[in-house]
C-alpha cells in the first residue's frame, strides 16, 4: 500500500463541488476514498454541465458555510472523519470588497467559515488523529487591488493555520494548508478568459503559465499522508513560483 492510498479513510471537501476542491476531492476519490464534498448549490444535479466539477462518485451536500448557523444545523453523513479540506471561497469584483456588505460576505465564507467548520469536526478529527488542510492564497502574501476582503481573509486563513496547528497538535490533529496562485477554474475567470490580463499576469510567472485543480490536488494529498506526518502549521505555496519573483 502507498503512502498516498486511503482505502478506508472519510475525506470532507468543503468547497468541493467545482475548482481546486473539485480536483482536491476527485483525486482522493481515485485513491480509494469515502469522499463527501459540501458546495452552495441545493443538490449535486445543479452543477450538471459545469466546467471544473465533476461529483461523479462523490457524495454531496449543500451548505451555505457562510452562515454559521447552517453548518451547525447539518448532520454529517459519516461518523468518523479522517482528512478535512477547507477550500470554500468568494471574491467580489468591481470594489465590491470595500463596501461594508462586501466586505462582510467576502470574510464570513473564507475566513469566519474555516474556524466554524473545523471546529464542528474537531472531535472527529481528533480520534481520528486526522489531518486539516485549509486552502488560502498567495494573496495571503501582498496586497491585492481592488479586492482587500480577499486578501485579507486570505491572510487570517494563513495565520489560523498556524494557530491551530499549535493548539491542535497534541490532540494528534496535524493542520496545514495550500496558497495557490493563479488557478484556471471559475472563480479567476475574469484573468484567465482575459487575453490581455493573462498576458501580464503569465510575464510574473516563472513556469509561464496558470496552474490546474490536478496539480494543487498533489499538495492536499500529500499533506494528509503519512509522508507529511512530521508537518505542523505550514501552508504550501504552490504558484508555479509567481511568489519567488516579486511584483
Amino acid at each position: 500500500m502507498s503512502d498516498t492510498d486511503f482505502t478506508g479513510k472519510t475525506v470532507l471537501v468543503v468547497g468541493g463541488s467545482s475548482g481546486i476542491g473539485n480536483g482536491i476531492a476527485q483525486a482522493f476519490n481515485t485513491r480509494g476514498a469515502d469522499v463527501h464534498v459540501w458546495g452552495t448549490r441545493p443538490s449535486a444535479a445543479d452543477y450538471a454541465g459545469d466546467a471544473g466539477s465533476n461529483l461523479d462518485g462523490l457524495s454531496y451536500t449543500g451548505v451555505d458555510v457562510g452562515v454559521r448557523a447552517a453548518v451547525d444545523a447539518v448532520q454529517p453523513a459519516f461518523d468518523t472523519l479522517d482528512v478535512l479540506v477547507l477550500c470554500q471561497g468568494a471574491v467580489l469584483y468591481q470594489r465590491a470588497e470595500f463596501e461594508p456588505e462586501g466586505w462582510d460576505k467576502v470574510m464570513s465564507v473564507n475566513l469566519d467559515s474555516l474556524m466554524h467548520c473545523a471546529n464542528k469536526f474537531r472531535a472527529m478529527l481528533s480520534q481520528a488523529k486526522g489531518a486539516l488542510i485549509t486552502i488560502s492564497s498567495v494573496s495571503g502574501y501582498w496586497s491585492n487591488r481592488g479586492n482587500p476582503a480577499y486578501a485579507a481573509s486570505k491572510a487570517g486563513a494563513i495565520s489560523l493555520t498556524k494557530t491551530l496547528g499549535e493548539a491542535w497538535a497534541r490532540e494528534g490533529i496535524r493542520v496545514n494548508g495550500i496558497a495557490p496562485g493563479l488557478v484556471e477554474t471559475k472563480m479567476t475567470a475574469v484573468t484567465t478568459q482575459d487575453p490581455q490580463r493573462m498576458e501580464t499576469i503569465l510575464k510574473g510567472i516563472p513556469l509561464r503559465r496558470a496552474g490546474t485543480p490536478d496539480e494543487l490536488a498533489g499538495a492536499a494529498l500529500f499533506l494528509a499522508s503519512p509522508l507529511a506526518a512530521y508537518m505542523c502549521g505550514h501552508t504550501i505555496v504552490v504558484d508555479g513560483g509567481l511568489s519567488i519573483v516579486g511584483r
